[in-house]
C-alpha cells in the first residue's frame, strides 16, 4: 500500500522550518496539520474553525506547488487581512493532497 503521508515544510512565527509529515487520506488541510504539530500557540491559528472566516492561518507559500484555485470566500478574507502578499493562502483552504509534497510554506505573523 502507498504511503498515505507527503512531506511538507512549515516555517512557523518565529523563522523556524518544521518538515512534518501530513496525510492525504484524513480530509485534512494546511490549517489542521500546523495546529496538529502545535507550530502555532493555541488560539492563534483556526480560530474560525476552518470557513474561511478570519485569516488567523493565511501564509505565505514559498514554493512552486500547484495549489487549488482559491474561492470567492478565501479572496474575500485574503483582501481584508493584514500583511497580504502575492504568495498568501488561507491554510484552511487548502487540503492535504498528494499534490501538495514538498509545498513549502511561512506562517504570516499574528495580528
Amino acid at each position: 500500500m502507498d504511503n498515505p503521508d507527503i512531506t511538507i515544510h512549515i516555517t512557523d512565527r518565529e523563522g523556524v522550518e518544521h518538515e512534518v509529515q501530513a496525510p492525504t487520506d484524513m480530509n485534512m488541510n494546511l490549517m489542521e496539520i500546523v495546529r496538529s504539530y502545535e507550530l502555532a500557540p493555541e488560539g492563534t491559528i483556526g480560530i474560525c474553525g476552518g470557513m474561511a472566516m478570519c485569516a488567523s492561518c493565511q501564509c505565505y507559500v514559498e514554493s512552486d506547488t500547484q495549489l487549488p484555485e482559491m474561492g470567492d470566500d478565501e479572496e474575500a478574507m485574503l483582501a481584508e487581512a493584514f500583511r497580504v502578499k502575492d504568495n498568501s493562502r488561507l491554510g484552511c483552504q487548502l487540503p492535504i493532497t498528494p499534490e501538495l509534497a514538498g509545498l513549502k510554506v511561512t506562517l504570516a505573523p499574528e495580528e
